[in-house]
Formats: C-alpha cells, structure tokens, sequence
C-alpha cells in the first residue's frame, strides 16, 4: 500500500530512524583539522583560539551569534587553488558562497577572479574594486537593468542561460555599441551525486540549456549569428558539495562532444570550457574532501584526454571554487541558552542563533560538527541537538552530535565549515538580527560586516 506524504512534508518517524547517528567520538575535545579552519587550536586553558584569538575574547568584543573567518586560511586556500590551475586556467571564486567588500579585496590580492549572480553582487564587487574585466556574470534571470550594468561596466563574461537571455544581451549589448563576450551554459544530463536541490546538470530543473534533442546546439547556432556576442566556449556546471569526480569526467565528454560539433558545423573551434564549481568540503570528520592539486589535475586530464580524442585544440579550462575555498575557514560562534534533556531520545541544546543565521541544517539536511569551545571537558558525551531560537520546530542547527553531558548555559560553542552560506542565506526571521562577519588574522580580530541592529530592521519599515 502507498504512504501518502503529510502536506507539512516527511513524516517525522521517516526522518528520524533509530541509530541514525554516528558513536561518539574517543576525545570530545579534539579539534578535528578536517573541519576546522587551519589556525583553530586549543589553548592551555582548553579555550579554542583562531588567529591567536581566544573564542572567549570574540564573545566579549564582538557578542554572539557571530560567524568568525580566518583571513589566512581564507587567503591560503584562494591561493592553493590559483596555484593548482596555473597561468593556463582560470580560477573563478562564486561569490554566492560568501561576499563582502574585503573578501573581493583579498580575491583580488590573490589572483581570483569573480562570478556573481545578481546586481547586488555586482554592485559589491564592483564598489571593492574588482577589475570588471575578471567578473563572471551568472544567472538564470538576469533583468534588463542588470545586464546593462554588467555591460557598462565592462563584465569579462555573461553566462546565458536560455535562449530568451541570447537575445536579451545581444538586444542590450547592440544598443550600448559593444560586442559582449558571452559563455553558454548547458544542461549535460549528469546526476551528480548530492542533494536534490544543489544539483544541477540534470535536464529537470531551473538552470541552462539541455544538451539533449539539440536544444545546446541551436543556442549557439543563434548566439554565433549576432554580431554584438562573441561566444568564447560553453558553461557546465554539475551541482554542490561533489566528493566523486566521476560525474565530472562525463560531463566533460558531453561537453567535448558539443565543442566537436560546433567544430564540424561552423569551422570555429570554442577557446573556452567552464566546468563550474561545487567541489565539497568536511562538515564532518566523515567527509573526506580532495585537495586542490588533485581536482587540478584530475580536470585538466579529463579534459586533455577529450579534446583529444576528439581532435580538438584543448580549450582554457574554468572553474568555480566557492564553498571549497570559504567554507572551511569560518567557524559560527553561539553561547548556550537553554538545556532541556529528554529522556530516552537527547538533550535539546538551544543557541542564541539558529535558521536565520544557519538554514542550510532545514534546507538541505546538511550535517555539521559542533564542539564546546570556552573550556574542555571530562564529562562522559550526551548526545545533542543543537537547535536555535526561532519559533519553528524545524529549527535545528546540527541535528545529532555529542557534547559533553556537564554543559551549561553561558558555555560557548562552536560550528565549523560554515564560511559557505550560511550569511549568504540569513533572514531576519522572527526579526532575529543577523550576526556580523569577524576576520581574524595574527593575533587581530575586524569586523568586516557589522552586525545588524534593531535600527535597521526599522529603517525600511516604513510604516
């Protein structure tokens, strides 16, 4: 017999199996490096320190909820994967990820370039002074007023992403006087192995052009034939948080495949291949991530193989690094609220944050680490849910952890990897302010976006 779905969505006895949860670890207080960014330690006190800043010293200056990002691992990372494509490829940060004005400042710094989604994003990098020439422009949307912007300023390339879009920038382009280079962004029928929402290359869904029944074919038959684009190669991009490079070695088949005939049909030969992005990070110690080197090299290989078999000059190669460069770096930082232990089930552990400034927990069912971070502990583990302050049941920060059973309100602590998303994605929901963005960096901690105050959420209640 057929189970009818509750129209709040799963059942909650579907989604809560028994043993669902992992055994705890050996040492609740070890810092797993995987997780955490790479100047986390602890203290001889047991107090974790970033930066050479103790979390203890964070809460007092800057409060808490408060999501704190170590600049040099953020500038390491950037740099590894610079380094890893070398002066062949370009390295394309997705400012989605994460975005503020000293973030496009250290990109900048760094030799990244930048591809954004919206004219806000623009507008940020834009104001911080990335060179408009390095920015990227996605999306499946795009409104006039944006695309005119980008061309104004200048955009290295516009993504289009449907064939209403082809017409719409080569319309805007024409009247502005200018030729606009343009990438065509396609659906290549790959099931990336990865939520349902953060996939992308399947033909279901929202974003590109699908490959299959020749609709990607006659996208650039109609963007070769307008004077005011100049089409420099094909956009591809598979899903998030991808540990398998299997669906990227498919991918890049199809997409050779397309190039081979554009090739034969046109006599042109595409320079350029943007695989796209959504390499995955270490939430938890379970997740096993690869280096920047490895996905380097295993692209490049993939792709030369292709071409070659193909008998095609190897086109410059793209990617979109933003969850692997951010997301590791950032840690959020909550004080404990409340502690109501539930016999036979777990101890309900509540934050002085949650869904507005973390969604990714009830969006996606991501999972995450948490550990105390004002002290250590010898007290045996309990097992926890972290969950936030909203009104809303499903608001649930990390779903099953262990934590030591001798927490107590006003203890701190902290949820790693979240540099990705997760200020990208808050709300003011039950008019909760959102958190501020704290760099630190040798011993120093900035803020670098301030903290939201009841003042702002009133200016634009006009009344």
């Amino acid at each position: 017999m057929s189970r009818s779905a509750h129209p709040a969505g799963p059942r909650h006895a579907d989604v809560l199996p028994e043993g669902h949860y992992s055994a705890p670890p050996a040492d609740l207080n070890t810092l797993d490096p995987k997780v955490w960014a790479q100047t986390v330690t602890r203290n001889e006190d047991g107090v974790l320190t970033v930066g050479g800043i103790t979390a203890t010293q964070l809460a007092e200056e800057h409060g808490t909820p408060a999501y704190i990002l170590d600049e040099a691992d953020f500038r390491e990372r950037a740099r590894a994967w610079r380094t890893a494509f070398g002066a062949d490829a370009d390295v394309f940060y997705a400012g989605k990820a994460f975005l503020s004005r000293a973030v496009v400042r250290w990109l900048h710094e760094e030799g990244l370039n930048l591809d954004v989604c919206s004219g806000g994003e623009l507008a940020t990098a834009l104001s911080a002074g990335m060179p408009a020439d390095r920015i990227a422009f996605h999306g499946n949307n795009k409104s006039k007023d944006e695309i005119r912007r980008a061309i104004e300023a200048g955009v290295g390339r516009i993504v289009l992403d449907s064939f209403q879009e082809i017409v719409r920038v080569a319309h805007i382009a024409g009247e502005l006087g200018k030729r606009q280079r343009v990438q065509i962004r396609i659906t290549v029928g790959v099931e990336a192995h990865t939520h349902e929402f953060i996939a992308t290359a399947h033909e279901d869904q929202k974003f590109g052009i699908p490959l299959a029944g020749g609709q990607a074919a006659e996208a650039v038959r109609r963007a070769l034939q307008l004077d005011s684009l100049d089409l420099i190669g094909i956009h591809s991009h598979i899903g998030s948080q991808i540990f398998d490079m299997s669906g990227f070695e498919v991918a890049a088949h199809r997409v050779v495949g397309l190039l081979k005939d554009i090739r034969d049909e046109h006599g042109v030969e595409l320079p350029e291949i943007d695989l796209g992005g959504g390499l995955g990070i270490a939430y938890t110690s379970d997740d096993d991530p690869r280096e920047p080197h490895e996905i380097a090299k295993a692209l490049t290989e993939i792709v030369t193989r292709e071409c070659e078999a193909a008998k095609l000059r190897t086109p410059r190669i793209s990617v979109e690094p933003g969850r692997a460069i951010v997301g590791p770096t950032a840690f959020t930082l909550y004080e404990v609220g409340t502690i109501k232990p539930l016999d036979g089930l777990r101890t309900y552990v509540s934050v002085d944050g949650g869904m507005s400034d973390n969604i990714r927990t009830a969006l996606y069912d991501a999972e995450y680490s948490v550990a105390l971070v004002s002290r250590t502990s010898d007290a045996e583990p309990m097992l926890a849910r972290v969950v936030g302050k909203h009104c809303e049941s499903g608001d649930i920060v990390v779903k099953d952890a262990f934590l030591p059973a001798d927490l107590a309100p006003g203890d701190l602590i902290a949820v790693p990897a979240t540099g990705a998303y997760c200020r990208s994605m808050a709300s003011n929901y039950n008019h909760v302010l959102r958190p501020p963005v704290v760099a630190v960096r040798e011993g120093e901690s900035r803020v670098i976006v301030r903290r939201e105050t009841e003042e702002d959420l009133l200016r634009l209640d006009v009344g």
